[in-house]
């Protein structure tokens, strides 16, 4: 473990030196990313002010729900979108095999040597975003409240980790696993917006088969004092536990399938 956690500095500093070689080609991908999400969250704003509110959301509770929904995808996506996205390359061309044999765990090297740091403008805007929205809320703020909100964030963001390794990890035994992502994504633009909107069966649908309401909505509404559909008072206990538990189901995941993993000539 102390060997592991010493080489994971050395890994992510080559991957950054790396990008860091193209500079004002990264700079320019924070700002376009940043724009297309501020034009998106923009014309949210436009709608919600015309309408007063969505589902009982006013725009700067929205803008914390936005905000807090792009921050725990890129913190959690940064060590897994990418990475685990290629897997059906690596496998297909035989370049995971090599990384069988590197003496480190594979999810381990797969996560921090592909760290991704074009993930930046998402950062910038979401904190931005955030600071915005919780001035504009004036919540009565505790160290309690305060120590909830973060570990929310880091929640949702292992439970981004988590289901895309656990993606990712699918295709050590069916090879293709793309499509699954288009479907991760499809769930990912519904969990922007409250989940009291949609019709109780996709309420259901995104709190137990694709759990992306633990992503920003059931955090959010814990913090702003709201009810949450199906939940309700459990909602608090379960926004923090839903991260730890899909690591767990994650990492059994990963290991059942590189167990099973016959290589790149089956």
């Amino acid at each position: 473990m102390l060997r592991t956690l010493r080489l994971l500095p050395h890994l992510i500093g080559i991957h950054v030196r790396t990008h860091m070689e193209y500079r004002s080609a990264l700079v320019i991908g924070w700002i376009a990313q940043a724009v297309g999400y501020g034009g998106m969250y923009a014309s949210i704003a436009l709608i919600i002010n015309r309408f007063e509110n969505l589902g009982g959301w006013t725009w700067p509770q929205m803008a914390l729900l936005l905000a807090f929904h792009l921050l725990a995808y890129a913190v959690g996506a940064c060590i897994s979108f990418v990475q685990f996205r290629d897997m059906e390359e690596k496998i297909r061309f035989g370049t995971f095999d090599a990384i069988l044999v590197k003496p480190i765990g594979p999810w381990t090297f797969l996560a921090f040597s592909g760290l991704n740091i074009e993930y930046g403008g998402h950062i910038a805007l979401a904190i931005g975003l955030m600071i915005w929205a919780l001035l504009s809320l004036d919540l009565p703020w505790t160290p309690g409240l305060a120590l909830y909100f973060a570990a929310a964030v880091a929640s949702a963001a292992m439970l981004v980790a988590a289901l895309m390794t656990m993606i990712g990890a699918t295709a050590l035994i069916w090879v293709r696993s793309r499509h699954l992502f288009a479907i991760f994504f499809g769930f990912w633009e519904l969990a922007r917006y409250p989940l009291n909107i949609f019709p109780a069966p996709l309420q259901i649908l995104m709190i137990t088969f694709a759990p992306l309401g633990f992503l920003a909505f059931i955090p959010c509404a814990v913090v702003l004092g709201k009810p949450v559909p199906i939940l309700g008072d459990l909602a608090p206990a379960a926004s923090l536990l839903i991260g730890p538990l899909f690591v767990i189901l994650a990492a059994a995941h990963w290991r059942w399938c590189l167990r099973n993993y016959q290589g790149a000539g089956g």
